[in-house]
């Protein structure tokens, strides 16, 4: 049997074999084939014609005749490529499994180097009385580009993306931002005032904790630090900051409010991607959504902290502030330990310092949770055509895969890209390819689907799940990681296998 061959690239058709049936195959450099029910190969006699196009290139089967079956090995060479600014090289066949096509994209930019790199400023928004909300931009002077919104995770702020501060915004206009009662947007002044005993007690009062005073103080009274207060917090900023329509990327907690805020104010949104989002948030009942549920746990995150509440925060607060503490967490979320996270733990623990940060930290634990779920945001972001981009870590311990998978069931249609190896903060750990991603697609929303979606060759190949190798330079050395995209014709029965099977080496569970 002879195997076709285009431009001297090895490829094989697979067809669904009946009998006066003629079939399309799409050839590409992703080996991407139909799922189909009987599948055979196709060899090079059996193709009567080979067209091609700028995105696209195509075999049409006119007949299947004489096709036996064919040797399993035959089915296990393939070819790789590496593709850089949009040229493609393969590198030759390869007869042990299939090997992953490999895809060159750009290194971040070093400012050692000579680089452009995107200047970052830190600012200021008062947004109410004693709430001034801190964020940092890049790229004003791109006018014309899309405008692009962070959202941190939990215990974070805008200084976790400072990669795509310098990198993306070289040609796109950025803002991330500090959630109210986070990072750098802690009050200024205590929420609650002290007796004149305690205070004397207490000696210069140097080290005394905010938030964990008798009574709140007036422009604190309703404060407490919900997805509410943070969704209402984003409205306000795109409003009077931004003042139009953004692209919202969140990671982790920041990828929950995205979505909620998404769902209650789409015409803000120009689209909206998730890494790693956390499914769920809070563990009390919302009062709107559960009056009656809600009545019996009678604090709810309001200043001032019930009396058994501060001592159980200030017990807290000791151990999960110690150095040694925050260490372990970064191990924990961060896949390649090699990944230096020196000024992401500098920063925490900065903000840790803070007098206002423990009862903070109390006040978003047992704040309500919001007046949608995730699942609820979701249809809510469907309903109103909000494009959803999923990019996600494999190896995350909290937000793992299969969560990843569930909001991919609900959006079928939403591009899903997973990372291996990469943690729950993919965005700081692989940020070559998180902005990769991110780039291209924003160009693909801004498009109307022209442009074909990161690793695909057109736009009709969203259907299709594929596999690369995306290789970048990093501080001189080579690295990579493979990339998944699942396409939307991939059932979730599959998905669930593939994602079992990952999780089973050798009998053996890996967590």
């Amino acid at each position: 049997m002879e195997i076709c061959s285009f431009y001297s690239t090895p490829y094989y058709c697979i067809v669904n074999v009946k009998p006066n049936v003629i079939q399309k195959c799409l050839i590409s450099n992703q080996a991407m084939f139909p799922r189909l029910k009987e599948r055979r190969l196709c060899s090079g006699s059996d193709v009567y014609s080979v067209t091609k196009n700028k995105n696209r290139r195509s075999c049409t089967v006119a007949s299947v005749k004489g096709v036996d079956s064919v040797d399993s090995t035959l089915l296990s060479e393939s070819y790789s490529s590496d593709v850089v600014d949009g040229k493609v090289g393969t590198q030759g066949v390869t007869s042990r499994g299939i090997s992953v096509p490999k895809v060159m994209i750009p290194s971040l930019p070093s400012e050692a180097k000579g680089d452009a790199v995107a200047v970052i400023d830190s600012c200021l928004w008062e947004w109410k009385p004693k709430l001034n909300v801190h964020y940092e931009k890049s790229g004003c002077q791109n006018v014309n580009s899309a405008p692009i919104l962070f959202l941190p995770g939990f215990g974070v702020g805008s200084f976790h993306y400072e990669k795509q501060l310098k990198d993306l915004g070289r040609d796109n206009r950025i803002w991330a931002l500090d959630f109210i009662g986070q990072g750098k947007s802690l009050p200024c002044e205590d929420p609650t005032s002290r007796s004149k005993r305690v205070d004397e007690s207490e000696g210069d009062g140097n080290n005394v904790l905010w938030g964990l005073g008798d009574e709140a103080e007036p422009w604190a009274k309703e404060l407490v630090y919900s997805v509410d207060l943070w969704r209402e917090q984003v409205r306000y900023f795109i409003e009077e900051v931004i003042k139009e329509p953004v692209y919202i990327v969140g990671n982790s907690l920041g990828g929950y409010v995205a979505l909620y805020f998404a769902a209650y104010y789409p015409q803000l949104v120009k689209g909206v991607t998730l890494l790693n989002a956390t499914p769920f948030w809070g563990f009390l009942p919302n009062p709107v959504r559960s009056p009656r549920l809600s009545r019996l746990f009678p604090w709810a995150g309001t200043f001032p902290l019930p009396s058994n509440i501060r001592k159980l925060t200030e017990l807290v607060w000791q151990k999960i502030s110690a150095p040694e503490s925050i260490a372990e967490v970064l191990k924990q979320v961060y896949a390649d330990h090699t990944t230096k996270v020196d000024k992401v733990f500098s920063s925490i623990l900065e903000v840790t310092e803070h007098p206002a940060a423990a009862a903070s930290l109390a006040s978003i634990m047992f704040a309500p949770q919001g007046q949608l779920n995730f699942k609820e945001a979701l249809t809510g972001c469907r309903m109103n055509n909000v494009p959803v981009c999923l990019i996600y870590g494999k190896e995350d311990p909290w937000v793992t895969p299969i969560w990843g998978l569930q909001v991919k069931r609900q959006v079928p249609e939403a591009p899903y890209y997973q990372i291996s190896p990469a943690g729950h903060c993919p965005h700081d750990e692989v940020p070559e390819i998180v902005n990769f991603l991110l780039r291209g697609w924003i160009k693909n929303v801004e498009s109307d689907s022209s442009v074909a979606l990161p690793l695909l060759d057109y736009p009709e190949s969203i259907e299709y799940d594929v596999v690369k190798e995306l290789e970048f330079v990093r501080q001189g050395v080579k690295k990579s990681a493979k990339v998944q995209f699942y396409g939307s014709m991939t059932s979730q029965w599959e998905r669930l296998g593939m994602f079992l099977k990952s999780r089973f080496q050798n009998g053996v569970y890996s967590p």
